[in-house]
């Protein structure tokens, strides 16, 4: 099973990036399809679309200047199931997608996923300091359903703070 196209585009107003296909992403060819994830309810709700989108339209994103990618492309049903190396070449792969296409800001979906990407142990959900070029870097939550953490409510809140920046 191979990974599934990024829906990204030049002028991107946010580049969402999630950790790694699922496996019903995988067999489906869309990004966040499983039905308990919360991704495209927490980018309507936030005000990022006017309407929630299903993952069979993720390409409609585009026309509202959004993307997404993801920091390792082998799907799995857990993201626990990869590697620390996967994520280093994955982060340094982002890297590349990201100066390749200069999105005003790069939302990464998983305090723990970028941490892993990125080396950087102290990251906290939010904006960060790192910068990729001119593309500014934001840490969300991850939106999976296995992320009791948050809420949708709680999640809508900080992809909110994301939206009204950018």
């Amino acid at each position: 099973m191979d990974g599934i196209p990024d829906v990204i585009a030049p002028g991107l107003r946010v580049l969402f990036c999630g950790i790694n296909p699922g496996l019903m992403s995988a067999e489906t060819g869309h990004h966040f399809a499983r039905p308990g994830n919360r991704f495209w309810p927490a980018v309507h709700l936030s005000g990022f679309t006017p309407r929630q989108l299903h993952p069979s339209e993720q390409q409609e994103l585009l026309t509202y200047r959004l993307g997404i990618t993801n920091v390792v492309d082998r799907p799995s049903a857990k993201a626990a199931e990869l590697s620390k190396a996967e994520f280093l070449a994955g982060g340094e792969s982002l890297v590349k997608k990201v100066l390749d296409v200069q999105p005003e800001w790069l939302a990464v979906l998983g305090v723990t996923a970028y941490r892993d990407a990125f080396g950087d142990r102290t990251a906290a959900v939010g904006k960060q300091d790192r910068t990729i070029g001119a593309t500014r870097v934001w840490v969300l939550p991850n939106p999976s359903g296995l992320n009791a953490h948050y809420t949708l409510p709680k999640l809508t809140e900080q992809f909110a703070e994301l939206a009204q920046v950018s």
